[in-house]
């Protein structure tokens, strides 16, 4: 029986041995200072570096000045250290919302001596947010945790741990944490899931303020509108001078009107393909000039 317990044993180890050698290597943690920003892998519970991050610089941002200024403020305190609010970035589309929350980081990053991080979360990422706060917990960085086009349908409920993590959590958010989302919408939740719950519930104003509070969780909020004509228009001469862009003032701006009919709308999303194609034809690289 000895003789039969130890060759299972020994089988058993043989096995073990074989398993271990075919798993895959356990990934070392990320070094939280190789990067100025990162995206995280929910599925590998990991921060992926981010060598280059796809921006404009702040300066060619036009149209959106008191977002800016608001949202620079805001992050430069956190950035030393100070209170500052969790934001949200709503309203039209195109208009620049993603845009600024990256070149702010940028511009803050470069004024703190590099102790600023972004790090993007997807949408569909945001059941795993405890996992990842805690590997920025433990960070002497400070992190700008960002969601582009934050929103939430249908009977997901996944927005009640949100609300927790963005403030009223045992733990709540970590004080070198602070949280940017951008949306279409003011209050994230789709119409209809506050409207079904109004009609379903037996006391629906109470139903109503459990979904719309979310939205409060959120300190600063900054609203994105549909820009006019004479807007999109100093959009456009804004790209063309920082990219030193040789054309005709008319000219320029006959063309970017007929490019918005084309669109069928006026954004800062707009003047920009119009300033590429423009670039293009022109047979000029869109580096800025300075």
């Amino acid at each position: 029986m000895a003789d039969l317990d130890a060759t299972y044993l020994h089988h058993l180890t043989r096995i073990a041995e074989a398993l271990e050698r075919l798993s895959p290597p356990v990934p070392a943690p990320t070094d939280l200072a190789s990067a100025d920003a990162f995206t995280w892998d929910a599925d590998r519970a990991r921060l992926q570096p981010v060598p280059a991050v796809s921006r404009v610089e702040l300066r060619l941002l036009q149209g959106i000045m008191l977002q800016r200024d608001q949202l620079l403020e805001n992050t430069r305190r956190f950035a030393r250290g100070l209170p500052a609010n969790n934001a949200l970035l709503w309203g039209s589309r195109g208009m620049g919302k993603s845009s600024l929350v990256k070149s702010v980081h940028a511009a803050v990053n470069s004024e703190a001596g590099g102790i600023l991080a972004l790090v993007e979360i997807h949408r569909e990422d945001i059941g795993s947010l405890p996992r990842l706060l805690q590997l920025l917990r433990a960070s002497n960085r400070r992190f700008i945790l960002f969601c582009d086009d934050l929103s939430f349908d249908g009977q997901d409920a996944s927005y009640k741990s949100l609300k927790a993590i963005l403030e009223g959590g045992i733990e709540g958010r970590p004080e070198n944490v602070v949280f940017y989302a951008t949306s279409n919408r003011r209050h994230i939740l789709a119409r209809e899931m506050i409207e079904n719950e109004r009609s379903t519930a037996i006391i629906a104003g109470e139903a109503v303020e459990e979904k719309v509070s979310l939205s409060d969780r959120f300190g600063l909020w900054l609203g994105f509108h549909g820009c006019n004509q004479d807007t999109y228009l100093e959009m456009v001469q804004g790209y063309a001078a920082a990219f030193g862009l040789k054309v005709d003032p008319d000219t320029m701006r006959a063309e970017a009107l007929e490019w918005t009919i084309t669109r069928g709308s006026r954004s800062g999303r707009v003047a920009w393909q119009y300033i590429q194609d423009l670039a293009g034809r022109l047979g000029q690289r869109l580096d800025a000039a300075g």
